[in-house]
């Protein structure tokens, strides 16, 4: 079994003890990616319990060198669990999370039903690995984007004192699931032969198209994805406080989301500085090749762990100097959702 890399990750818990892991929506494109994570990762996998939909029940899946056979899943399925995987939606995740809890597991979970309660840690590993412990016994995954945005400022933050974020996303179709990645996949082709197609996942077209972040405007104009991150971002730096604004946006790309930033900070970060501070962070690859015009591209980062970083300037609004402007991309499925979630599991005590 190949391991994550472990030199830009979260040091692992030191248990040696095999354990059983359960993977809920095992067949959904984030299940699909924990189980990968599982294969290569430190954690001491011994049996994985695989649960989807009543559809899938019965079907096979790859795990290492052999299978697991899907199981529904039941108020009974967590019996003998050490840790549950949650991939699920959030009203799953609501009613079964906790009984995961009262069957002996530590739950972790992928969905927005936990993340803003005050009594569930919202962790990434690099930020705030330290609020895992052997007390608490639910954990929340953060938005795709949070997270993602959060392994490349928190460096920068703990150096200069993040005082204000102003962003924009770029998100691909994974962070709508399968079916919008497959949507984008048939709607190209549609495209190219000339053909017509009619959105079925997605409310606009989604080949050679791009358009406002597919959630609920609300009464303040901000979309529900952009609420996420401001609320996350917050919880997740620990500062209440903190001034994030975000405009989210849906691009046709089938994995993994790029992110331009504007961070002003308290006190002055060189480019200089950033980028030899980036260069050092674990699960951080620093792409500023200026002479090749070589930055982060989401084809480069699909499949792989670290959050790719560059673009790394002043921005030249700022006369005090004291504002950074940088682009970032990073693997939705992977360390947007998946890799997190199983880098949480790593550092159970």
């Amino acid at each position: 079994m190949t391991q994550v890399k472990q030199a830009n990750r979260a040091t692992p818990g030191k248990s040696a003890a095999s354990k059983t892991v359960a993977v809920v929506g095992a067949t959904g494109a984030v299940g699909g990616e924990m189980l990968r994570c599982l294969e290569r990762s430190a954690f001491p996998t011994g049996t994985v319990r695989a649960f989807a939909s009543e559809r899938s029940v019965g079907k096979r899946l790859a795990f290492r060198n052999g299978e697991i056979e899907l199981q529904a899943l039941t108020p009974a399925a967590f019996e003998g669990v050490d840790v549950a995987l949650f991939a699920s939606e959030s009203d799953i995740s609501k009613e079964y999370a906790p009984i995961a809890v009262k069957a002996g597991a530590v739950a972790i979970d992928n969905s927005s039903a936990f993340r803003m309660d005050p009594k569930v840690p919202l962790v990434v590993p690099e930020v705030n690995g330290d609020q895992v412990t052997a007390e608490q016994r639910i954990y929340a995954n953060p938005n795709c984007v949070a997270a993602i945005m959060a392994v490349a400022l928190w460096p920068l933050h703990r150096a200069g004192k993040i005082k204000r974020i102003i962003a924009a996303t770029y998100q691909s179709a994974s962070g709508a699931g399968a079916a919008a990645m497959e949507e984008l996949e048939v709607s190209t082709r549609a495209y190219l032969k000339g053909e017509a197609y009619e959105p079925k996942v997605l409310p606009h077209p989604y080949a050679f198209n791009l358009f406002n972040h597919n959630t609920t405007i609300g009464a303040d104009g901000y979309n529900g994805e952009e609420t996420k991150v401001i609320a996350e971002m917050r919880k997740i730096f620990g500062l209440p406080d903190l001034r994030v604004g975000v405009t989210c946006v849906r691009v046709p790309v089938l994995r993994a989301h790029s992110m331009a930033i504007t961070a002003e900070f308290a006190d002055k970060v060189s480019v200089e500085q950033a980028r030899e501070i980036l260069s050092k962070a674990p699960g951080v690859q620093v792409v500023d090749n200026r002479a090749a015009n070589h930055f982060p591209m989401p084809v480069e980062v699909s499949g792989k762990d670290d959050v790719l970083v560059g673009r790394i300037r002043e921005d030249l609004s700022d006369p005090s100097g004291h504002t950074l402007a940088l682009f970032i991309c990073g693997d939705q499925l992977l360390k947007g959702a998946a890799l997190n979630a199983v880098q949480i599991a790593e550092l159970l005590p």
